[in-house]
């Protein structure tokens, strides 16, 4: 599975220190895939997709990146430690942050921030890759740092929450809470949305920090842990929410999926389905990739099922874009895959360098963005 390379971190009460491999997480490990993946059907296109352009900016080595979207420019960045910017598919500047490099991008078109396996954060001047400042956290950075409003959010791998300072690093707070003895090492980071940052948790929690001091605004809780083992009740959220007008939808590895109003956290509506990879939504459905790779299309108002596209079973399928009429998601083998909305029958298939698409798919102008594991850049269009 993307985003997590089942790798449990766990008090030493309970598995001696350290981390297991527990293949039964993770069917698409380092081992390669314990089941076999669905092949390709065939189909007859209903839409019009095309690769505008593509870049080589360096493999992601084991880690899951993604790059940030900022009007016409793309920022990007590979294990080696190589930073980058496009304009329109032309680079810009390419730097060397110096070191390792292990999660995505962010940026707000001022700043461009990355962070490391040893715990810095890095941040650079957006107009020519010159390094601005460098700060430390508790632990390793495996997602992308979030940047707007002069603050820059990073997620370590203890879950703890960082809010700095855009202009010189300074920390303004952090939020930290108690999580379960055993949880996911994911690559899930936080979402800015106006004056809260939205964060997922072990333990099925999704929270909003106030962006002004760190503090909780509202806790929901997207799914409770069940089962009579650690390892069952095992139900962390590891993927972004998704966020439409009042409502914020959200996704729990062997738990539920749930909608809320973001105002005050009251849940509308949640059901049962397993999904590390999170959801998306429009004005009419909520769209799902669950844990053996179906997609799922809900009723934004009742959650209720409007149709299910299984036949990409197996393929570590990512987390849905909405894209108007279409809904894209890509896979283990590069391929992004175009559904109708309608219906979620193929419509169309594009396929990139054949190296996973382990972090989400971005929009981008009529289309979307993708950045594989062995380092390309693909802007893809779709009509």
């Amino acid at each position: 599975m993307r985003r997590f390379d089942a790798c449990l971190i766990a008090l030493a009460t309970l598995i001696g220190g350290g981390c297991s491999t527990v293949e039964k997480l993770n069917p698409f490990g380092s081992s390669g895939p314990t089941v076999k993946p669905n092949e390709l059907v065939s189909f007859q296109p209903t839409a019009d997709v095309k690769s505008v352009w593509q870049a080589s900016v360096g493999s992601a080595g084991s880690y899951s990146f993604s790059p940030a979207i900022v009007g016409e420019s793309i920022y990007a960045a590979a294990r080696d430690g190589a930073l980058m910017r496009f304009d329109g598919g032309r680079q810009v500047w390419r730097v060397s942050a110096g070191q390792a490099i292990s999660g995505g991008v962010g940026s707000d078109g001022k700043l461009v921030v990355v962070g490391t396996p040893k715990g810095e954060v890095l941040a650079f001047d957006a107009a020519n890759g010159r390094e601005l400042w460098k700060v430390r956290v508790s632990s390793e950075v495996l997602s992308a740092p979030t940047v707007a409003d002069g603050l820059v959010v990073v997620r370590s791998g203890d879950a703890r929450i960082f809010g700095f300072d855009a202009t010189d690093g300074k920390r303004r707070w952090v939020y930290q809470r108690s999580t379960p003895a055993l949880s996911l090492r994911t690559s899930v980071g936080v979402m800015l949305a106006g004056k809260f940052t939205l964060a997922g948790f072990p333990g099925g929690k999704l929270v909003a920090i106030a962006n002004n001091n760190g503090a909780a605004v509202w806790e929901v809780t997207v799914a409770l842990p069940k089962g009579s083992t650690e390892l069952e009740r095992v139900a962390d959220v590891t993927s972004i929410p998704a966020v439409s007008g009042s409502t914020i939808c959200a996704a729990a590895f062997q738990g539920r999926v749930a909608c809320f109003e973001s105002s005050s956290g009251n849940t509308l509506w949640s059901r049962d389905m397993s999904s590390s990879v999170g959801v998306d939504m429009d004005n009419r459905h909520v769209y799902v990739t669950d844990d053996k790779g179906a997609v799922h299309a809900l009723d934004r108002n009742s959650g209720a099922s409007v149709w299910k596209q299984d036949k990409l079973a197996l393929r570590s399928v990512s987390r849905p874009l909405a894209l108007g009429n279409l809904v894209a998601v890509a896979d283990y083998q590069g391929y992004v895959h175009f559904l109708r909305r309608e219906d979620g029958a193929f419509a169309a298939r594009q396929a990139t360098d054949g190296s996973a698409v382990r972090a989400d798919p971005k929009a981008w102008g009529n289309g979307l963005l993708i950045q594989t594991a062995n380092g390309s850049l693909h802007a893809i269009e779709s009509r």
